[in-house]
């Protein structure tokens, strides 16, 4: 952890505590010995890439030096592309070059990866060469089982053999220091370590502590998830037993900045709780999970994180002293994947195109229509005109399977995009854009002091997470400067009467929301429950029997001043 810079190459011997095969397109030179000068080593980093095989619609942020707190945006990312920019960025120093990932690579992914079970990106992943990744929550989105299917291989357990060739499983290997099954060992091994120019590395992945509050109950289940610093600083001293003086952590948690996309200006959020904790062996940590852009530094520590949906890479240098076998260097850079910038790799493409010939009768298919794009952005009060459609779908879902139901609450971190407007088509594709997850939906019991309890969590330390709420539900809320949120007395109401505190009511969540996800923990109360199918069935069944549709805000959530 001294200061000392050298620009001096040498090589990635491939040897690890794990037995994952070598990434593809990165570290393919031939071995050197190492003198005893420093050596350089690049680590390109990558998080939250949520299967993104095609660019985001969004693109990447950028911003203009000269006012670092404005930014626009640049069209961007797709494996395509990202597979150019790590093997371009690898011809620097090809022999100490190990591409790596914070987690977040598939669940919540677009129609492409979803439909054969993100199996696309685990093979996209593998084939530009990434080596070693922690795991995010996202991965759990179809539990930990079908996460081991992904890294080893072989058929889905109820679908079967989809895609256009066999899944192997990754090439690349998953860590998780910090999860354990009930048998008491690790999901994944806790940690690899690799050597250059023969001092060696150790890599530690660790999900974050909290993962069992944002995953569903089902996903929950033979899993537990222990403190990411207590993870890390009970392994330095097995690594440092084996050798291990350079330790760089990829850990599935992150922060938020207020100023420009690189500067790190007023860093929050719990990774600046957490690396101040970490062992002062630790030299390199590497985020996600807050999809944020920092190049920052904590406590002697560097702190990374490139975006998301595969826009950016972190370029991270480190210089490694041949004799003491530390990190006596360290630097990063914010890599923009433009599309301007690199072009696509062959490969890539011939992946995509081989999935998309099986995936094109489904995504093509007609499921209703509209007038414009419908979006999920919200108005002063909270509420947005996707938001409405889905609460709304999910009601009318629960009603039509015979059931009683009053309300139906949808949580805004679900409804992942709009739907586009184009020749006023709306297509399967669009609504599992919107809804990727897979939800159950659930029918509970609450009451109605259980209700207001619930809209009072929906004031969170990190801003304001307002429920989309169905036909017939309103309530107006207010926020004094500097305090929770409050519910105006007496405004919660239903079909226009006062819901009762001590009535029952009851409610269609989705399976992630009723297992107290988002901090949501009032349905954790909900009695009686009952799952009626999913959540993309419901909206598919409520876009067909309600089109066209129009981009209209039904003004049931009300902020007063």
């Amino acid at each position: 952890m001294r200061n000392r810079m050298s620009a001096v190459f040498s090589l990635l011997a491939l040897t690890s505590c794990v037995s994952a095969p070598e990434p593809a397109a990165v570290a393919t030179a031939t071995p050197v010995v190492a003198s005893g000068a420093p050596i350089e080593v690049n680590i390109l980093a990558i998080n939250d890439f949520h299967g993104n095989l095609e660019p985001p619609a969004s693109g990447a942020k950028v911003f203009n030096p000269a006012t670092p707190r404005e930014w626009g945006m640049t069209p961007a990312g797709g494996s395509p592309r990202l597979a150019s920019a790590i093997a371009k960025l690898a011809e620097r120093n090809p022999a100490n070059t190990i591409m790596v990932a914070a987690g977040d690579l598939i669940g919540a992914t677009p129609l492409l990866s979803s439909l054969f079970h993100d199996e696309p990106t685990i093979e996209a992943m593998s084939k530009m060469g990434l080596a070693l990744t922690s795991v995010g929550n996202h991965e759990f989105d179809e539990g930990w089982k079908e996460l081991r299917r992904m890294q080893e291989g072989g058929c889905h357990p109820v679908d079967g053999c989809q895609g256009p060739t066999e899944f192997k499983g990754a090439r690349f290997q998953y860590l998780a220091a910090s999860t354990y099954l009930d048998t008491g060992e690790t999901l994944f091994p806790p940690y690899a370590i690799r050597e250059f120019g023969g001092v060696k590395v150790g890599f530690i992945g660790l999900t974050l502590e909290g993962t069992p509050d944002i995953i569903t109950p089902a996903a929950r289940v033979g899993i537990s998830f222990k403190d990411e610093a207590e993870t890390v600083n009970a392994l330095v001293p097995k690594l440092q037993a084996q050798g291990v003086e350079a330790f760089v952590v990829l850990i599935h948690e992150g922060g938020f900045t207020t100023g420009g996309l690189d500067d790190c200006h007023g860093l929050s959020g719990t990774i600046a709780e957490i690396v101040p904790k970490f062992d002062k062996a630790v030299d390199v940590v590497i985020s996600g999970h807050t999809n944020g852009i920092y190049i920052c530094t904590i406590d002697g520590r560097l702190l990374t994180s490139a975006g998301a949906y595969g826009t950016r890479v972190t370029d991270i240098s480190i210089l490694l002293d041949p004799k003491s076998g530390d990190i006596i260097g360290k630097k990063a850079r914010d890599i923009i994947v433009a599309e301007s910038d690199y072009p696509e790799d062959p490969a890539q493409v011939a992946l995509i195109n081989a999935y998309k010939v099986k995936a094109e009768p489904l995504m093509k298919r007609a499921v209703g229509k509209s007038n414009v794009a419908v979006t999920r952005a919200t108005n002063n009060h909270g509420e947005s005109a996707m938001g409405d459609i889905i609460a709304d779908a999910m009601l009318e879902a629960a009603r039509s399977q015979g059931g009683k139901a009053d309300i139906g609450f949808m949580n805004p971190g679900g409804i992942r995009t709009d739907i586009p407007f184009r020749d006023g088509a709306i297509t399967y594709a669009d609504l599992f854009a919107v809804q990727p997850f897979g939800n159950d939906l659930v029918v509970l019991t609450l009451t109605g002091a259980d209700l207001e309890a619930l809209l009072k969590q929906q004031y969170q330390p990190g801003g304001n997470n307002i429920l989309q709420v169905s036909d017939g539900f309103s309530f107006i809320w207010r926020q004094p400067a500097g305090k929770p949120i409050e519910i105006v007395p007496g405004s919660i109401k239903l079909n226009g009467q006062p819901v009762v505190a001590s009535q029952t009511y009851r409610v269609v969540v989705n399976n992630f929301m009723a297992g107290g996800g988002d901090g949501f923990t009032v349905f954790k109360n909900g009695k009686d429950s009952v799952t009626i199918g999913t959540d993309i069935a419901a909206l598919e069944a409520w876009v067909t029997a309600h089109s066209p549709l129009e981009n209209t805000i039904r003004g049931r959530i009300t902020r007063a001043q």
